[in-house]
């Protein structure tokens, strides 16, 4: 499974180790959302895949149902295992969103992926004004202050981001809140994979004062100001992730 956090890790081009099975698992997903393996095409047999990966059966079959756990693929008796229509898979799975970021764009894709942080993260603002705890308001500040001490490192300001909005979500106490984490993160990968790859300090300011404005509200318990907080950072992240 993807840890939260890794897919912004990877933003730099350094590339993670990967044992057999998850490289299975990371070829065919990323296959399957880029088109390679096009919705509703049948997969090559077994022995096809074995050679092209050099795995056992074992290893094969086990990824296999992992992708199919995760909505992208389905075993037909006698007919093979096809690629699922795409209302199957499961976009709050965090590496079935992870492969979306180097797929080619898809419109509806990411204006839904906006739609939802719109509607659901001032959501978590808000509540979290109202039942944040001493410990996560420290919290917060913590990471905000990571952000300020790194802007001259994009990869270090983006992680600092992403876990202050997981802090945020979590301080509102919502479990289907959490279920936001995968979109959340390709969000910012979106956001940030430019800045990244060519380090620009100014352009981080903005980054940093709109979440600087939203801890603010939270940490005064004022509901209404920190869901148009969050919203005025989602709103800077979508303008960026549009640049990319």
């Amino acid at each position: 499974m993807s840890e939260p956090g890794s897919l912004l890790r990877s933003l730099s081009g350094r590339s993670t180790a990967r044992n057999f099975h998850s490289h299975v698992i990371n070829e065919i997903g990323a296959g399957v959302i880029s088109g390679r393996y096009p919705i509703g095409s049948v997969l090559p047999n077994d022995a096809e895949l074995m050679a092209d990966f050099e795995v056992s059966r074992t290893v094969l079959r086990e990824a296999l149902k992992t992708l199919e756990a995760k909505g992208l693929l389905e075993a037909r008796p006698k007919v093979g295992t096809k690629v699922s229509q795409r209302n199957r898979w499961n976009l709050y799975d965090p590496q079935v969103l992870a492969w979306h970021l180097d797929a080619p764009a898809d419109e509806e894709f990411l204006t839904g992926m906006q739609e939802v942080r719109r509607a659901l993260e001032p959501l978590a603002a808000g509540q979290a004004a109202k039942r944040r705890s001493a410990d996560q308001i420290r919290l917060m500040l913590y990471w905000i202050r990571q952000m300020e001490t790194s802007l001259s490192s994009a990869q270090n300001f983006v992680l600092a981001d992403f876990e202050l909005h997981r802090i945020i979500a979590d301080a509102a106490h919502n479990p289907f809140l959490r279920a936001l984490y995968g979109v959340i993160e390709l969000s910012h990968a979106f956001a940030y994979q430019r800045l990244v790859l060519q380090p620009d300090e100014e352009a981080l300011l903005p980054f940093l004062d709109k979440h600087r404005a939203l801890v603010t509200r939270i940490e005064y318990g004022d509901e209404a100001g920190a869901r148009e907080a969050m919203l005025d950072t989602i709103a800077h992240d979508c303008a960026k992730a549009l640049l990319r």
